[in-house]
């Protein structure tokens, strides 16, 4: 994905907590869908980051005066770098609704006392 794009903020930035908790309207349930997003994100920049990278990787045995620093590689980790944290993307996702939340569905067995 592209998180650059987004108009996201590079910064933290405070929030009212009553503007976040009333969609849920419970603070610590939006925290939770937030944090959870959050690590999605991390786990998707990751992913990428590790397929681009390897594309770079040498598997031939080499010592540490034998790597060489690639330009493009460097390149690929200063653009992931300057994205914007994975928590700030998921809070503005969260704050712009763009998040769908699904709960579980909880099954109560009924005790049957015979």
């Amino acid at each position: 994905m592209d998180y650059n794009n987004k108009k996201i903020p590079t910064n933290t930035i405070t929030r009212n907590l009553s503007e976040l908790a009333a969609p849920t309207g419970n603070i610590y349930e939006t925290t939770m869908i937030i944090a959870k997003r959050a690590n999605q994100i991390s786990a998707e920049i990751k992913v990428e980051l590790k397929e681009k990278l390897d594309e770079f990787a040498s598997h031939a045995d080499a010592t540490l005066e034998e790597t060489f620093e690639n330009r493009e590689q460097i390149e690929i980790s200063k653009y992931y770098e300057k994205l914007p944290k994975p928590t700030l993307v998921a809070t503005q996702e969260f704050v712009e609704n763009q998040l769908i939340v699904r709960k579980a569905v909880e099954h109560k067995e009924e005790c049957s006392e015979e």
